[in-house]
């Protein structure tokens, strides 16, 4: 899939600031951003987001996307798994009003600062065990958030993000070569599984995973 490669490729990262940076050196980055609250989406940049905030207009182009992909309309139901403070969910529900958007992440800081619009259908858990029926949902998606599990977590993930849904689409991030691997290493904070193209398609098929997936690169 190609949907949020365009979003991904606009930003400017300074990957050796991050690494270098003497005041919040990558360990002490990524120990505060793995607990989630307000350092990862709110705090300082050197530590993740540097202000997480909805940008009117950022997420549509995505979610018009998905809608276009999946056929989704106002009588659909869609998950966000890793959903953070409900962005793309309020985009969805911005454009297709009536449609039924339901998110599940690991923050509580994040669901607490979800849009009203769409925070009572956010709740708190794991990818790997999620709290719903099977088939429950037209699409669950998820982007950028199960790379940040450790694999055997990772392989319950595909296998749930299947049992709910009767479409799926994942983006995870990854690398084509030594460079991107090295700007992998050097940006992220929270990542955990760490899979070139080739190595992902092989646990996509060991998790009988045969959907939409999405790989973001470093570049």
């Amino acid at each position: 899939m190609n949907i949020v490669k365009a979003k991904h490729n606009s930003v400017s990262r300074d990957y050796l600031a991050r690494v270098n940076d003497l005041e919040y050196p990558k360990h002490r980055a990524a120990e505060l951003a793995k607990k989630w609250d307000f350092d990862y989406w709110d705090g300082d940049r050197r530590i993740c987001y540097g202000g997480y905030t909805y940008r009117p207009g950022y997420w549509t182009p995505i979610a018009q996307s998905l809608i276009e992909n999946y056929g989704l309309s106002q009588s659909s139901k869609v998950l966000d798994i890793g959903c953070g403070k409900g962005f793309l969910l309020f985009e969805l529900h911005k454009i297709l009003p009536g449609i039924k958007v339901h998110g599940l992440d690991i923050s509580e800081y994040a669901i607490k600062h979800a849009p009203t619009e769409v925070s009572s259908q956010i709740v708190l858990g794991t990818a790997q065990e999620l709290p719903y029926k099977d088939v429950e949902f037209d699409l669950a998606l998820s982007i950028n958030t199960f790379h940040n599990l450790e694999v055997f977590n990772l392989y319950r993930a595909l296998k749930e993000v299947n049992r709910v849904s009767k479409q799926s689409y994942v983006v995870v991030e990854s690398y084509r070569n030594e460079k991107e691997k090295e700007n992998l290493l050097y940006w992220q904070v929270t990542c955990e599984s760490f899979f070139n193209p080739a190595e992902w398609k092989w646990l996509f098929n060991l998790a009988e995973y045969d959907r939409d997936y999405e790989f973001i690169y470093f570049s």
